[in-house]
């Protein structure tokens, strides 16, 4: 076994433990470190099959971006772990059901039988000069094109509907007009000066109202 195959062994069987980690963890932060990892190690893979391109994005956009973001969401939430337990050991049959049978379809469809290495034999290897982004820029812009525009609306109309989502009027919020601070003007609108009795002239005040009110009850 040359050093290649057993590095994608390696990363493969790191790629398996992560993904397990991620379904059985009971702390959703440590589920979303364990996915982190589960994404490395597929990047590894990916760079392994000499896919350079999607390994580097599977790293910059998921693991920068997406699960980083995941990540302060669930640490600000106030998630109640207890319940969260509960409902996995109440839903741990049907889970393991579901799985099985997930499993078993995947089986019959990416099994050796479909995508063993008579139907689909190695490819050569590319030359040194070739490039992984145009092959597959390639075939995005012409064999995909109609797909991968789909993608895109799909992607449009999901961000128009949280925009629209999160912009909705709320009266118990507070919120500043940004037309009415543009027409600020200077002097009333900034500045409001209020007649107010300082703290030692109060304290006087206080002080001469007692003396006389002693004084009368003493004159009564």
């Amino acid at each position: 076994m040359g050093f290649e195959k057993f590095l994608f062994y390696v990363f493969a069987a790191i790629t398996l433990a992560a993904a397990g980690m991620v379904v059985t963890r009971r702390n959703p932060v440590h589920a979303v470190l364990y996915l982190v990892l589960a994404f490395f190690s597929s990047a590894a893979l990916w760079l392994l099959l000499e896919a350079e391109f999607l390994g580097l994005v599977l790293v910059l956009v998921y693991v920068g971006a997406v699960m980083v973001l995941f990540l302060f969401v669930l640490m600000m939430l106030d998630i109640d772990l207890a319940t969260l337990r509960a409902g996995f050991i109440r839903y741990l049959p049907l889970g393991a059901v579901i799985a099985v049978v997930m499993a078993a379809q995947i089986l019959l469809v990416v099994g050796p039988a479909n995508f063993g290495a008579e139907q689909f034999p190695a490819p050569a290897a590319a030359p040194a000069e070739a490039s992984n982004i145009e092959e597959v820029g390639m075939l995005l812009y012409t064999a995909h094109v109609y797909p991968f525009e789909l993608a895109a609306v799909i992607l449009l109309v999901g961000i128009i509907a949280a925009i629209r989502l999160t912009l909705r009027k709320r009266p118990d919020t507070k919120y500043v007009d940004p037309k009415h601070q543009v027409e600020v003007r200077k002097g009333p609108d900034r500045v409001r000066l209020v007649s107010q009795v300082s703290t030692a002239g109060l304290r006087e005040e206080q002080g001469a109202r007692g003396v006389a009110q002693s004084q009368e009850e003493g004159s009564a």
